[in-house]
C-alpha cells in the first residue's frame, strides 16, 4: 500500500518550515530512522527521519518550497497495512508485543518496554541525568522514573503504567534515544514484548566492556551521507570529522554523539608514559624525581541549557550595541522596612527578600520610562512598547542559567510578586521550570551579589532591550546631611542597554527614579496603585 507520510509539529507555533534538502529520491528504497529530508524552522534545522521502511513514490515538495506542517511530506510504498506504524506525528510511548512461544513468561504477568517519546522540537536524543528508581523496584503510575536533559530543559519522565522495574537500558550520563527503550516494566496481565534489535543495541552498549568500545571497527567506511541528527552533523563540523568515517552504533549505522568521541579518542590516543624508578647510589642522598604523567585533554560537548545560553549570547552581543551605566544605591531605610515585615509575612510559600522591592520599584519606573520596557524588530525599524511588565531574574540552576520572569507585576502587590519569585526561584534551582514561565520577558535583572560581585557589565537577554545587575550589599561609611561619617547599607548596580533605542540620559533618568523608589520607600508605597 502507498502511505503518506504527514509532516508532524517541529516546534511551538510552528505552521510551516522550508524544505532544505531532501535526501532521498523518488524510487529510492528507504529503511526504518533513515534521513529524509532537512527543513528549516524559524528556529532550527531539523532533520525528518523515515518511521517505517518502503519506497519513496511520492515528493510533494521541491527544494525551497515551503512544506506545511499536518500536511503530507512525501509518499511511500510499504509492504502491507500491518508494517505501518503509527502516524509520526503521534508517537507511542509504549507497546506491548505477542510473546514468541520460544519464550517463557510469568503467569498473569507481562513485561512491556517503555519507549522514550518525543520531548520537544528536533530532539532525538537526551542525557540521562539520574535514575529516580532501581531494578528491581515496584513503580506506581505517574511516579518519576527518570530526569533527563535536553537542549533546553531537565525533563522527568513518569511512569505510564504500576509495575516492576526489569530493565534500565541506560547508564548515568549516556545519551538516550528518542523512541527507543528507555526501560523495561513488567506489568500485571498481557503479554511479554520481546527484545527488538534496537533493545538489544542498547543492552550490549550498556554491558559492553571499556576495552570492547575503544576496538576499532574493521568494516570499510561508509560512502555517502552518514545518518546522524543535526546536532551529532554540527560537533562533527565543529571537530572536522568525516562522518563517513565513524562508525555507527545505531540502527543501520547511525552516528550518535558518543561515536565521534570515540572515533576521535582512537585517532589520537597518547600512551601513557611509566614512570622511571631510579635506584639511589650507597653514600648519596635521594634524590626526589619529578615524573610528568601523560594527560591527555578531556572534551566534552556543550549541550542542554549551556548550549542554549551560548547561542543568545553572541546572538546578543554581535547584533546588540551594549553600553553600560552604573549607580550606587543607599538601601539602608530598605533593608530596616524588610527586616521588620519578613518575620510577619514570610513563609514556606512566601520568601521576603530585597527581590521583591527591587521588581515593584521597576515596574513603578517603568511607567515613566516605557522605553526600557520595549522591543525592536530584527532591522530596528519598528519598536513594540510591551504593556506587561513581565520582569525577569536569572537564576543560577544546576543546570545551567534560567531566566524565568514574574508576569504582569504591574498588577501585583510586592506580596503577590514574592510568592512568584519564591516559586520561580525554587523551580529553576531544581531545572524545572515551565516553558510559560521562560517566555515573554520583557527585562531583566541579574542578582550578581549572591556569589559577591559589586559591579558586572550584563549581556541583554534578547529581544529585550536593558538588563541590570544588582551587587552584593556592603555596609560601608558614608556622610551623612550633617557631614558626619555612619554605617550605611550600599549596593551597586550596573545597567546595560540598547544603545539603538536607549541613550545615557534616558537610563540615568529612569534609575534615578527607581533608585528614589528603593532609597525611599515611602514614595513607592505613595506611587503603588
Amino acid at each position: 500500500m502507498i502511505k503518506d507520510f504527514i509532516l508532524p509539529d517541529i516546534g511551538e507555533g510552528v505552521v510551516e518550515c522550508e524544505l532544505v534538502e531532501w535526501l532521498v529520491q523518488e524510487g529510492d528504497t528507504i529503511a526504518e530512522d533513515q534521513p529524509i529530508a532537512d527543513v528549516m524552522t524559524d528556529k532550527a534545522l531539523v532533520q525528518i527521519p523515515a518511521p517505517f521502511a518502503g519506497v519513496v513514490t511520492k515528493l510533494y515538495y521541491a527544494k525551497g518550497d515551503i512544506a506545511k506542517v499536518h500536511a503530507p511530506l512525501y509518499a511511500v510504498q510499504i509492504e502491507s497495512d500491518e508494517a505501518a506504524p503509527v502516524a509520526a506525528s503521534q508517537p507511542e510511548v509504549h507497546v506491548a508485543i505477542q510473546t514468541p512461544a520460544s519464550q517463557a513468561s510469568v503467569a498473569g504477568t507481562s513485561v512491556e518496554e517503555f519507549l522514550l517519546p518525543d520531548i520537544g522540537e528536533g530532539i532525538v536524543e537526551c542525557e540521562l541525568v539520574e535514575w529516580l528508581v532501581q531494578e528491581g523496584d515496584t513503580v506506581v503510575e505517574d511516579q518519576p522514573i527518570a530526569d533527563v536533559m535536553t537542549d533546553k530543559a531537565l525533563v522527568q519522565i513518569p511512569a505510564i503504567k504500576a509495575g516492576k522495574i526489569v530493565k534500565l537500558h541506560y547508564r548515568k550520563g549516556q545519551l538516550a534515544k528518542v523512541h527507543a527503550p528507555l526501560f523495561a516494566i513488567e506489568v500485571e496481565g498481557g503479554v511479554i514484548a520481546p527484545v527488538s534489535h534496537v533493545q538489544e543495541a542498547s543492552a550490549a552498549a550498556n554491558t559492553a566492556a571499556p576495552a570492547a568500545c575503544t576496538a576499532v571497527s574493521s568494516e570499510p567506511a561508509r560512502q555517502g551521507k552518514a545518518l546522524a541528527s543535526p546536532a551529532v552533523r554540527r560537533m562533527a563540523r565543529a571537530l572536522d570529522i568525516d562522518l563517513s568515517r565513524v562508525p555507527g552504533s545505531g540502527k543501520h549505522g547511525r552516528v550518535y554523539k558518543e561515536d565521534i568521541t570515540r572515533f576521535q579518542a582512537q585517532g589520537g590516543a597518547v600512551p601513557a608514559v611509566a614512570p622511571v624508578a631510579v635506584a639511589p647510589t650507597v653514600g648519596q642522598s635521594t634524590v626526589s624525581t619529578a615524573v610528568t604523567s601523560a594527560r591527555g585533554d578531556i572534551v566534552e560537548p556543550i549541550r542542554g541549557v549551556k548550549a542554549v545560553m551560548a547561542k543568545m549570547m553572541v546572538e546578543s552581543v554581535s547584533t546588540i550595541p551594549h553600553f553600560t551605566y552604573c549607580e550606587e544605591f543607599d538601601l539602608t531605610d530598605l533593608v530596616a522596612l524588610r527586616e521588620s515585615m519578613k518575620a510577619k509575612y514570610s513563609s514556606d510559600e512566601v520568601k521576603l527578600t530585597m527581590m521583591p522591592f527591587f521588581m515593584k520599584a521597576m515596574s513603578l519606573a517603568l511607567t515613566q520610562f516605557p522605553v526600557l520596557n520595549s522591543q525592536v524588530n530584527a532591522d530596528c525599524t519598528e519598536i513594540t512598547y510591551k504593556a506587561r511588565h513581565n520582569i525577569g531574574m536569572a537564576v543560577d540552576s544546576k543546570v545551567g542559567l534560567l531566566v524565568p520572569n514574574v508576569k504582569d507585576v504591574q498588577d501585583k502587590s510586592i506580596l503577590e510578586v514574592a510568592a512568584e519569585i519564591t516559586r520561580l526561584t525554587n523551580a529553576a534551582r531544581s531545572g524545572r521550570v515551565a516553558p510559560a514561565d521562560l517566555k515573554d520577558g520583557t527585562i531583566s535583572i541579574s542578582n550578581i551579589g549572591a556569589l559577591g560581585g559589586t559591579v558586572a557589565t550584563p549581556i541583554i537577554n534578547k529581544p529585550e532591550v536593558a538588563i541590570v545587575a544588582l551587587g552584593k550589599l556592603q555596609t560601608l561609611p558614608r556622610f551623612n546631611a550633617k557631614g558626619e561619617v555612619e554605617a550605611r547599607q550600599i549596593m551597586q548596580v550596573s545597567w546595560s542597554g540598547d544603545h539603538r533605542v536607549i541613550d545615557g540620559g534616558t537610563i540615568a533618568r529612569f534609575c534615578n527614579l527607581w533608585k528614589q523608589y528603593l532609597e525611599q520607600p515611602q514614595d513607592m508605597l505613595l506611587a503603588m496603585r
